[in-house]
């Protein structure tokens, strides 16, 4: 068993920073190398880390003695070909941020791949408390999930490096950014995959008089999607991109014969007003049929994780799993294949909105013609 983990990390903007925050929590980790091309978000990296080698290529990083996994936190477009260069180079244990693909005809390249170690893609989204409570409890509870809906009413996308955020061809759209991290908690909850989407939205509030080297913004601030799944459960996503002003940001509610279970998730606590004292606290609430009457409990998240990141103390826990795997300890619990399949869910929803038609997809998450 490796008592040291000697991490090497491919992008330290904003996420990479939380990851880095993160890393200082686990046992024995340790950041032995970094590739950030970025000097702000490397002075930024730095200071987290001030006994990294900052290398000036990923070939460079490769080449470090005694790393033993990596984290891609580059921007969504630079993935698959950092993953392609890696599996040529040296294929150690990855973490990749999502979505894992932006590029629909990147599905096949990574759906063949021939990689010898574990790939996780990072789905902060299961390991926030209240959804990881849902999770567990949710089929039980309801009696066989037949409605789930998810509801995200947060803030604008937030500056990034090059402002690469602010296009759909650099980020897959809107529905995959943002949303891959829903399509997989449907996927997670309903224990099922989809075989239909449909889907409406659009750019009406955020960004539309923004210019980036004389090109107009397009990404898209709010939609609505709906998932057939192939047992017969229906899922729906509602998101506003323009909705901060919200006690919770997440709300999760899931439905069967027996009950309703739900949970709400607040956003990150750097956003919350002062004024207002306290942030809210995460909830999880049963609301059986008979006996009427909802239970609540409340899930709060250690202050620790909190102040690591935006996420809900997510991505400590999922940092904890996966360094369990690279000691040989644990399995991969977010594989490739969730990740493809969230990407093709959050593609199929955007050729949905687009065309007005409902989209199709296959038994290995294909997309299909309407």
């Amino acid at each position: 068993m490796l008592d040291k983990i000697r991490y090497g990390i491919i992008g330290c903007g904003m996420m990479g920073q939380e990851h880095l925050r993160n890393l200082a929590l686990i046992d024995g980790a340790e950041v032995a190398a970094i590739f950030e091309p970025d000097a702000a978000m490397r002075a930024r990296a730095a200071a987290l880390v001030p006994d990294a080698q900052f290398m000036p290529s990923i070939a460079a990083l490769l080449a470090c003695p005694g790393l033993d996994a990596l984290l891609i936190a580059s921007p969504n477009y630079l993935h698959v070909p950092q993953i392609r260069e890696i599996a040529a180079t040296r294929p150690l244990p990855i973490l990749v941020e999502k979505p894992v693909f932006t590029d629909p005809a990147d599905f096949a390249v990574l759906s063949t791949l021939d990689y010898p170690a574990p790939i996780w893609v990072a789905m902060e989204y299961r390991y926030m408390p209240p959804v990881a409570a849902l999770i567990e409890q949710a089929q039980a509870v309801t009696g066989g999930i037949k409605m789930l809906t998810i509801r995200e009413h947060r803030f604008p996308f937030l500056e990034k490096v090059g402002d690469w955020n602010r296009f759909n061809s650099k980020t897959g759209g809107t529905l995959v950014e943002k949303c891959c991290h829903f399509f997989d908690l449907m996927r997670v909850i309903l224990q099922d995959n989809p075989v239909r989407i449909m889907a409406s939205g659009g750019q009406d509030v955020n960004h539309r008089d923004e210019r980036y080297d004389g090109q107009p913004s397009d990404i898209w601030d709010n939609a609505y999607v709906i998932v057939d799944f192939a047992r017969g459960a229906r899922a729906m996503l509602e998101l506003c991109m323009f909705a901060e002003g919200a006690r919770y940001q997440e709300e999760i509610t899931a439905v069967g014969p027996d009950a309703r279970i739900e949970c709400l998730v607040p956003g990150p606590g750097r956003f919350w007003p002062e004024h207002l004292g306290a942030p809210p606290v995460p909830q999880l609430i049963v609301s059986p049929r008979s006996p009427k009457g909802p239970h609540l409990i409340e899930v709060p998240v250690d202050p620790t994780l909190l102040a690591a990141g935006d996420h809900n103390g997510s991505t400590f826990y999922q940092h904890d799993r996966f360094a369990n795997v690279v000691r040989g300890q644990g399995h991969v619990e977010v594989g490739l294949n969730d990740g493809l399949w969230a990407v093709q869910m959050g593609l199929a929803a955007q050729q949905a909105a687009q065309t007005g038609q409902a989209v199709r997809l296959d038994e290995q998450g294909r997309i299909m013609s309407a």
